[in-house]
């Protein structure tokens, strides 16, 4: 049926890759792009006997003209991008500029701010529209099917939602002191943000993990939940009906926590550039270089993910709680791709979310999140492609 080319060849590639290969009627042909061309090589040759084809190519994703130049090469009806957020613009460009349909899993961040926001996006809507091609942000897991989730939910089960409660829990173990679960940089920078969550139509800050709660979670028992700033709420609050509160929850172990502080206490975790021996370094970029990488972490995890939405609001005047979530095992997950489950629970929606374009299903002209489009044929194929969803009509509440 079509042809992708994906930008990025870590952790969560691979997952998209060989979930893409699993559907070769959608995906005939699949170009692994990166900076470092071996790992595109080496995903390829755990791929290659299969029905879909899979060729490889060096692409710097900073180049607007580099991605414009290997797009005019291989022809693909979508670019996945899976690269680093600091790169979304340049490739958005690229993709403007060869009339090729986008997707992503995270918004765009400019590289010297951590700074989560739709709105360099956003400002790409007309433009697509006028170039008759469809971009679809966030389609990950939160943002992402955390979306497609409350689409669902306002679909089928509600008239109004007035509050949404997103938990993002991880009981997996992977038995080092510290290590992330995904890209190091994105994830402290997410971390040490201050807080936020919306209510009453604006965002309030907290400062960073100043808000706890412990929530009893479905086959990983009660955990400690942060209030986190989630780049989700911000596009849930523009599309919800009838939406009054949003808030993003996620699970840290107080040892995380404990490293975490001191390498801030010590300036490890700082964007801004120090002198160095006569260098330019930056603290954080240099703490990923001395951490694991996320990608090594799979053969060593054990433990379930748990991610989900709980909702409040009304149908047909009577007032209604629902719970939708899915849990992960990262064994599992690595006996079928060879990755953790945080890198599972992203790449699966990726692929769906390109397969959705490919099939027509959410083409339509412009910048969209993945909540403004039909939820059905999605969810369908979570449960098809190994994130199968789970539904609690009387959960219980966050206070």
């Amino acid at each position: 049926m079509g042809k992708a080319l994906m930008i990025g060849a870590g952790g969560v590639a691979g997952v998209v890759a060989h979930k893409c290969c699993q559907n070769p009627e959608v995906f005939k042909e699949l170009c692994i792009a990166s900076r470092t061309v071996s790992k595109c090589d080496a995903l390829k040759s755990k791929l290659d006997g299969g029905k879909t084809k899979v060729t490889t190519a060096r692409l710097n994703a900073d180049n607007t003209e580099e991605i414009i130049a290997l797009i005019e090469k291989y022809r693909p009806d979508i670019v996945i991008n899976v690269a680093l957020p600091y790169q979304d613009l340049t490739i958005m460009d690229a993709c403007l500029a060869t009339k090729v349909h986008y997707l992503d899993t995270a918004n765009y961040e400019p590289p010297d701010t951590a700074k989560f926001e739709y709105k360099w996006q956003w400002a790409y809507r007309k433009k697509f529209e006028d170039a008759g091609i469809t971009a679809v942000l966030g389609s990950g897991f939160d943002p992402g099917v955390t979306g497609v989730f409350s689409a669902y939910a306002q679909k089928h089960y509600f008239d109004e939602i007035h509050t949404v409660d997103i938990v993002d829990a991880n009981a997996g173990d992977h038995g080092y002191p510290f290590a992330t679960n995904f890209n190091p940089e994105i994830n402290i920078r997410e971390v040490t943000a201050n807080g936020s969550y919306f209510e009453n139509g604006k965002f309030i800050e907290t400062p960073p993990m100043s808000v706890k709660r412990v929530y009893d979670l479905p086959q990983i028992g009660p955990k400690d939940i942060y209030l986190l700033h989630h780049e989700e709420m911000e596009s849930l609050a523009l599309h919800i009906k009838g939406i009054k509160r949003i808030r993003f929850w996620m699970t840290f172990s107080e040892s995380y926590l404990t490293h975490l502080k001191v390498l801030e206490n010590v300036g490890m975790t700082s964007i801004e550039p120090i002198d160095f021996e006569g260098k330019q370094i930056v603290p954080l970029q240099f703490l990923k270089a001395v951490l694991p990488d996320p990608a090594s972490l799979g053969p060593r995890t054990k433990g379930k993910t748990n991610i989900g939405c709980i909702f409040t609001g009304v149908k047909d005047g009577k007032e209604r709680k629902y719970y939708v979530y899915n849990v992960c095992d990262h064994q599992a997950c690595y006996a079928e791709v060879g990755s953790q489950a945080i890198s599972y629970t992203t790449g699966v929606p990726a692929m769906i979310g390109a397969m959705m374009v490919l099939t027509g299903k959410w083409k339509k002209p412009g910048v969209y999140n993945v909540e403004e489009f039909d939820p059905d044929p999605f969810m369908e194929a979570l449960n098809q492609y190994g994130l199968p969803w789970i539904e609690d009509f009387d959960p219980t509440l966050i206070d």
